[in-house]
């Protein structure tokens, strides 16, 4: 080693870090553990106490990914001692959500959420968006777990609004480093032919003519680089660009996109006739409590994404989902006069693509889920909220309504209201069962009628 050589004690124990860094990114752990034991050594010899902090927290994470996890803890502990007696922020909150993790996977609950508390307000003070990021998944998790799925639900969507964002700083990154290259390919092209134009002139009248012809000939050459470069860059911009468009036309509805591409912001609307479904799995808490955190995830994004292929096929706006439930709404942001109808066939396809999951883990002992729809149709005001996360919404008594035909529903079955009834009742795609008055939380008694195929 090169600064074993010159005998820079310093550099030498920098350097063995930053040895166990490579090794860890290259998921080589027992190798990283090696090298973040030297460098810890190697910073006590120096006195170096952010440096020892820096290997600590290194040694932490190499024995909690060999998963001896009582030896992860201690050494987490050393480092935020030490960083706290040098007021290093970084390994603090680093210390920290290591910490929280630990005991989150030793199933101590409270602790992993008093750590990673309070990580999360170091994170906070330094702005690092992947540590918030870390403690975030960590306190999700940690609720979760405990049963408080309100805080479990606010640090998920937050986690997830973090990653929103360092994916967004890393296209921005990547495009950035785009429009450096082809500055920097250009003004190389430029300084070439200089060049080559200075060399022209140096060489011998007798040459002149051949040199004349190779000039042209090299200077022909700097051109055909020079434009494969500038249209290789512009494709890969072109192609960022695109994938920006995606992502937005994944989050908002394409006619509000382009409102909000071309104006800057997007008018909220009253639309008059819109039809509103929501769903919810009955006993999902009780079957959270069957299922790993990853299982559970599993099988409600399974569940999501085939709702929102049916979205989809019949040309419906799928709204948001909150926790296990999922909305959906026909009719906007551009209106239909067959909302109504499409809505209905969309929530009898999603039933019964439930219906036969339950089919076929029943079969084999597994715990499924079972599903209520609610559906009402009604006016609503559309628009985006938030300003740093798009989300396109709808309010009005309309959306609380459908929420209250889906909890007064039953399990398998789609429960309407007296509206969409009226605008279904002559269409014989349909069979009605009516329920007669049926008493709603907060709206009093309402007809209520169950919907199936003819």
């Amino acid at each position: 080693m090169l600064f074993e050589k010159i005998n820079s004690q310093n550099a030498i124990a920098l350097t063995l870090c930053n040895i166990g860094n490579v090794y860890s990114g290259m998921k080589d752990h027992s190798a990283s553990l090696e090298y973040y034991q030297k460098g810890l050594e190697a910073n006590l010899a120096l006195g170096e106490k952010k440096g020892a902090a820096t290997a600590l927290n290194g040694l932490s994470s190499a024995y909690y990914n060999l998963k001896e996890y009582d030896k992860a803890l201690n050494a987490a502990e050393q480092a935020l001692e030490i960083a706290t007696e040098v007021k290093y922020q970084t390994v603090i909150a680093s210390a920290l959500h290591m910490i929280g993790t630990i005991y989150s996977k030793k199933g101590e609950w409270k602790k992993a959420i008093d750590y990673c508390t309070k990580g999360q307000t170091i994170a906070e003070q330094s702005g690092s968006v992947a540590q918030k990021t870390d403690n975030c998944k960590c306190l999700y998790e940690a609720y979760k777990a405990i049963g408080n799925d309100k805080l479990a639900l606010h640090f998920h969507e937050e986690m997830l609004e973090l990653k929103d964002s360092l994916f967004n700083k890393e296209n921005t990154k990547k495009i950035t480093e785009l429009e450096m290259q082809y500055q920097f390919s250009k003004k190389e092209a430029a300084a070439q032919a200089k060049q080559e134009k200075k060399d022209v002139i140096a060489m011998q009248e007798l040459k002149r003519q051949k040199l004349v012809r190779n000039g042209f000939m090299g200077g022909f050459a700097v051109v055909l680089l020079f434009a494969a470069v500038f249209f290789t860059q512009r494709n890969r911009i072109s192609k960022e660009k695109e994938r920006s468009e995606e992502l937005l036309l994944n989050i908002l509805p394409e006619e509000v996109a382009k409102e909000l591409k071309y104006k800057g912001f997007s008018d909220a609307q009253h639309i008059d006739h819109v039809t509103v479904l929501f769903t919810d799995f009955k006993g999902f808490t009780v079957l959270s409590e069957q299922l790993t955190p990853k299982e559970l995830v599993k099988e409600l994004h399974e569940c999501f994404s085939a709702f929102d292929r049916i979205c989809e096929k019949y040309r419906i706006e799928k709204i948001k989902t909150i926790g296990d439930a999922y909305m959906a709404a026909g009719g906007l942001p551009l209106p239909t006069t067959t909302h109504a109808h499409d809505i209905t066939l969309a929530a009898l396809e999603m039933a019964e693509i439930i219906e036969t999951a339950k089919t076929k883990k029943k079969a084999v002992a597994e715990p499924f889920f079972e599903i209520r729809i609610g559906i009402r149709t009604g006016p609503v005001v559309a628009g985006i909220v938030g300003v740093k996360k798009f989300q396109y919404d709808i309010w009005g008594d309309t959306v609380n309504t459908a929420s209250r035909m889906e909890s007064s529903g039953e399990v398998g079955k789609i429960n309407i209201s007296q509206s969409t009834y009226e605008m279904l009742k002559d269409d014989r795609q349909f069979s009605f069962e009516s329920r007669g008055k049926i008493e709603a939380k907060g709206k009093g008694e309402m007809d209520m009628y169950f919907v199936s195929l003819a």
